[in-house]
Parts: C-alpha cells; sequence; structure tokens
C-alpha cells in the first residue's frame, strides 16, 4: 500500500496543495485556493484557504509540511488570536524601521556579520518596530511574533504549538545565520516588550502531529521550499522568474553581505541559500505584448527574429524601481535607440534587458558564494518563453536546464513531510519529481551584457565601478 505526503505552499496570491507518493514523488493529486490580495492581509484568510485546498487532501495523507511566503509579520496575542492583519513582504511602510535597525546593529557590515543580511523593510523585525511606534495598543497585546508558515503549521497542530525552521527564521532579521539561533533582544527592542518565538525544528524534524494524526513537519519558507523541490545540491544555481525575479544558490557556508544586496538566509536541509532578488521579472514581457500588439508566443518569436546586435537598442527593465542593484527611484527606459529601429529588435532588447538584469543579480550571489554555478536551473512563468531561455542562456554562455514541473515549493514541503515522516539523516531523493527537463544549450554568444552594464552605469553613475 502506497504512502502519501502533503505539501503546500501558501503563496501572496493562493493556496497550492499536492499529494505525493512518498517512495517516488509523483504528483497523485492537487488542489487551489485564492487569497485576498494586498500587502496586508488577516491571517485567518491564509487558514480558510488552508482548509478549502486540503479538504479533501490531508485526510489520504500520512504526513504534511507547509512551505509560505517568507517575512510576514503575524501577531497573536496571550490566548493564541491574531492581533491585527499581517504585514507582507511587500509591504514596505517600514523601511524608516530597517535604516534605524541597521544603525542601531553598528552598520551594514556588522548587521550583516551578525543576521546573515542587511535589514531591508521586508524583514519582520522591521515591521515589529513599525507596530510599536504607529500601533502601540497593538504591540502592547502581542505575545508572540510568527511567520504565515509557523501560523498555518500551528492552525493544523493537534495542540496548537508554534513551531518554525531555520530557513524561514533567517529571514526576520532576528536571527544569526552565523550561530543559527534565534536573537529575542532585536525582537523584543522592536516591539517594546519580551515576545514569544517559535520553537526551532532541525531539518527533517517532526513537530508533531495534525489532530487527524498525520505527521507534521517544521514547514519553511517559499524559497527554500523551491531550493528542497528541486533538489538542490552545493554548487546549484537558481533563476526564478515570476513577477520579479531571484537567483539563488546553495552553499555549504553562510554569506555576510554588507551591500545588502546578497540576502544570506538558511535552506531546509542544514545548509545556506544565499539569494538576490530583483522587483522586475515577468511582466516586462507583459509590457512588450502591450507595447508591440501581440501575444507572448508572438513576442518570443520576434524577439528570435531578431539577429544579436551588441550596437543595438538596450532596455533597462526598471518598471517599478529596482532593489538588485538598489535603484528605488529608477524607471524602465529604452536607449541607443537608431531611425531603423524594428518591431523584432524592440522586442529582443526587452528580453535581452530582463536577462542581463538577472544574470547581473546571480553574479553578486556567486560573488558571496565564491564559486561559478556547478548548474543552472530556470524556472517561474518566465521560463516558457523560448526567447527568454535562449537568450539567458546566449548572455551565460552555458546551458541552461528548464524542469518540467512547476510547483516546487508546494513539491519542497512534500518531501520535507516524507523526511519527517521517515525520520532518516537526509530527505527522500525523488530523481522522478524533477527528472525530465529541457536544456538550452547557448546556441550563440550574446555579447550584451557588458554594453547593458555600460549603458545602465552611464544612466546610473553612482553604480559605475570607482577608479
Amino acid at each position: 500500500m502506497s504512502t502519501f505526503v502533503l505539501g503546500v505552499d501558501s503563496s501572496t496570491q493562493s493556496c497550492k496543495a499536492l499529494l505525493v507518493n512518498a517512495e517516488t514523488g509523483e504528483v497523485v493529486d492537487s488542489r487551489r485556493a485564492s487569497h485576498p490580495e494586498g500587502t496586508e492581509v488577516d491571517p485567518r484568510e491564509w487558514a480558510r484557504a488552508l482548509y478549502e485546498a486540503t479538504e479533501d487532501l490531508l485526510p489520504r495523507a500520512d504526513a504534511v509540511s507547509i512551505a509560505a511566503q517568507q517575512h510576514g509579520m503575524v501577531l497573536l496575542d496571550s490566548a493564541g488570536e491574531v492581533v491585527r492583519p499581517a504585514l507582507l513582504w511587500n509591504d514596505t511602510r517600514s523601511a524608516g524601521a530597517a535604516t534605524r535597525l541597521t544603525e542601531r546593529l553598528g552598520g551594514p557590515e556588522a548587521a550583516a556579520r551578525r543576521l546573515g543580511s542587511v535589514p531591508v523593510a521586508s524583514y519582520t523585525a522591521t515591521k515589529l518596530e513599525w507596530v510599536r511606534d504607529h500601533e502601540p495598543e497593538n504591540a502592547a497585546k502581542a505575545s508572540a511574533v510568527v511567520l504565515p508558515h509557523d501560523y498555518l503549521t500551528s492552525v493544523l497542530h493537534e495542540n496548537g504549538e508554534l513551531w518554525t525552521d531555520h530557513g524561514d527564521a533567517s529571514g526576520t532579521a532576528y536571527y544569526s545565520t552565523a550561530e543559527r539561533r534565534w536573537l529575542p533582544d532585536i525582537a523584543e527592542q522592536a516591539i517594546g516588550h519580551p515576545v514569544s518565538l517559535p520553537q526551532l525544528a532541525e531539518p527533517g524534524q517532526s513537530v508533531g502531529r495534525t489532530r487527524g494524526g498525520a505527521v507534521l513537519g517544521a514547514g519553511t519558507g517559499d524559497n527554500m521550499g523551491a531550493a528542497l523541490g528541486l533538489n538542490l545540491e552545493p554548487g546549484d544555481a537558481v533563476l526564478s522568474m515570476g513577477t520579479s525575479a531571484v537567483a539563488m544558490m546553495v552553499s555549504e557556508t553562510s554569506t555576510h553581505d554588507a551591500s545588502g544586496l546578497v540576502s544570506g538566509f538558511c535552506d531546509a536541509t542544514g545548509r545556506y541559500l544565499p539569494l538576490a532578488c530583483t522587483l522586475n521579472g515577468a511582466p516586462v514581457f507583459d509590457l512588450g505584448c502591450r507595447l508591440l500588439g501581440v501575444d507572448h508566443d508572438e513576442f518570443s518569436r520576434l524577439a528570435l527574429s531578431a539577429d544579436p546586435d551588441p550596437e543595438g537598442a538596450i532596455f533597462l527593465p526598471y518598471l517599478n524601481g529596482e532593489r538588485t542593484p538598489n535603484l528605488p527611484e529608477a524607471r524602465a527606459q529604452f536607449g541607443r535607440l537608431r531611425g531603423d529601429l524594428s518591431r523584432p529588435q524592440m522586442a529582443r532588447a526587452m528580453v535581452e534587458g530582463l536577462a542581463c538584469s538577472v544574470v547581473e543579480a546571480m553574479g553578486y550571489v556567486t560573488d558571496q558564494v565564491g564559486r561559478q554555478p556547478r548548474r543552472v536551473l530556470l524556472i517561474g512563468g518566465g521560463a516558457k518563453s523560448e526567447a527568454f531561455r535562449r537568450v539567458l542562456a546566449g548572455i551565460l554562455r552555458r546551458p541552461v536546464e528548464v524542469p518540467a514541473a512547476e510547483e516546487f515549493v508546494a513539491l519542497g514541503a512534500a518531501r520535507q513531510a516524507a523526511w519527517a515522516l521517515d525520520g532518516g539523516s537526509e530527505p527522500p531523493t525523488w530523481d522522478s519529481a524533477v527528472a525530465t527537463t529541457q536544456t538550452v544549450e547557448p546556441e550563440e554568444t550574446t555579447e550584451v551584457f557588458q554594453a547593458y552594464l555600460d549603458f545602465r552605469n552611464a544612466t546610473y553613475p553612482e553604480l559605475a565601478p570607482k577608479g
């Protein structure tokens, strides 16, 4: 008789659940439920979506784990009730608090050394300080602070216990990646009084059972879940192209980037997951389709019909400012336009610009890790673009692997659940889950990356190399 595990991805937009064969990694069933929009959301809405998505699947599962969006601040009172709507990762009202926290820690270098990352508005500690300063009555009610996946794990837990893992904890700014432990003094100072933090589970640890008797894994953050679902090993690099873009790489050692460009997170296996995140991703393709009046397939075809031209048009893909590099006020723009600019050249410039942006982000990560990637994987909605796949491989001058499966966060949560069920020292090997890939070879070397950097640095001189 087969054993099944349930993996849940509670993302910003929705809750996705996969029922997976624990021995093979084969997905046998799936469900989805939507989440409310906004940068602050009542966590009980996530619980509603969790119940909806897992209602038919959880009774069939022997174990379950939840991966969820990182950084979100969930405040609970002494009775375990939600104090106020959760502030999500993309709520930037705490930017000033991030600056003050960095200063209190002794500046960017000291903050990176202590936390693994330089605090930004996404991180949980900065949101605690915002509540302390703007909603003191809510700050006073807060008895515990948890992350989105912690809250949902407690909803399923038979005793309502609060647990987290080192991966998601590393995105709070009150956790030390070097020491792999909480820094409760930072959370206390941020909120204004002592608060309880979830118990830290070790990789693969079971944290209890659900009310229905299924083994409960610790859960993790979404990026850590994706890395686990992809079965990444040290040296593997991933470019995830969604609404934003993420470049991440598994490392055996912690990283501490004082520039703030690379976040030095832990992963879900006891290793580390330094990553760089851009603000702009697949919406660049959406803009190109609107400007040229075509669908995504035709946009890709147009881009590939234009010959590479190192002297041709350049596109900076900063539709909503940028964080990698740090250009919050930047806007997208074309440059080096000639009078003979064609529709194909315009499409290719937009694809090349986005590819150059993520290659730059990956470069920051590889510099921190201190090695070039063993392999490069491309995932996310943007991976469906043939033009992007081929242009990216050309700029990187190396093959790019495109896995066939898509729901890697939920798959990673399921793999963690199987690990907790098995109780072994390593997660189960599910080669079949990610075995089918398309490998895109660099058909031609695309000499556009340096031209892109030169144009960008001329536009924003503060980024140009000194000396």
